[in-house]
């Protein structure tokens, strides 16, 4: 009988490849058993995840990302979707966690899955939520905002009332922004709206005492007070 759950490791990133006709069921408690006896040979690290083989619905996402957590003392950042660039991806996704919380901060924290149907996500510290913010919902941190999707609903980054914060995502089209006590007004949505290209990541921040809409550069984020 094939090995109906296969490991592949890249630097920063695990390949798990899944058998097709397999019950799910089996295929979850395979991948626990699997990543337990390879739990000394990962140790403690950071990594992105991807599922090759079959296609997963977003709960059957969720129960191997955390069977693979319950099993090791791997720390899944994200799951990555399957492409050529799959290592970049891993690269991409390790350095962006790195450069959002350094070594030793311990505000971070992640929200795996999309906010729907009027969620309000409210938080200490600084938030990275793994999917969209719909239209509706809100999210709300003490410190900075990142959405690894779309930004569709509303955004309140600094509620410790300091500006020196920031709220990214990979796609901008908010409701609501608001850094510290500065909101954004309704010329500046219209002048947001349509401006990023699709798929660019864009960054508000608190410049000249407003919030200002920018792409998402390595050149900017060094320019980020952390």
């Amino acid at each position: 009988m094939k090995n109906p759950v296969i490991i592949k490791s890249y630097k920063n990133g695990i390949s798990v490849y899944l058998d097709e006709e397999m019950d799910f069921d089996q295929i979850l408690e395979a991948a626990g058993e699997k990543f337990r006896e390879s739990a000394k040979f990962f140790g403690d690290t950071k990594v992105a995840v991807s599922f090759e083989g079959r296609a997963l619905t977003a709960r059957e996402e969720n129960l191997l990302v955390d069977a693979i957590s319950q099993n090791s003392q791997l720390h899944v950042i994200c799951v990555v979707g399957k492409d050529e660039g799959r290592q970049n991806r891993f690269n991409e996704t390790i350095e962006a966690f790195e450069r959002f919380f350094p070594k030793g901060e311990a505000g971070g924290r992640f929200y795996r899955g999309s906010l729907t149907n009027g969620q309000i996500l409210e938080t200490e510290g600084s938030i990275v939520i793994i999917g969209n913010v719909e239209a509706g919902c809100t999210v709300m941190a003490t410190k900075d905002i990142i959405v690894l999707g779309g930004l569709y609903g509303s955004a309140f980054a600094g509620s410790d009332g300091l500006p020196d914060h920031f709220i990214a995502a990979l796609e901008m089209t908010p409701a609501k922004l608001k850094i510290g006590d500065f909101k954004y007004k309704a010329k500046e949505k219209n002048r947001w709206f349509g401006k990023a290209k699709k798929g660019q990541a864009q960054i508000a921040v608190c410049r000249d005492g407003e919030i200002q809409m920018q792409a998402l550069t390595n050149e900017l984020l060094n320019e980020l007070p952390y």
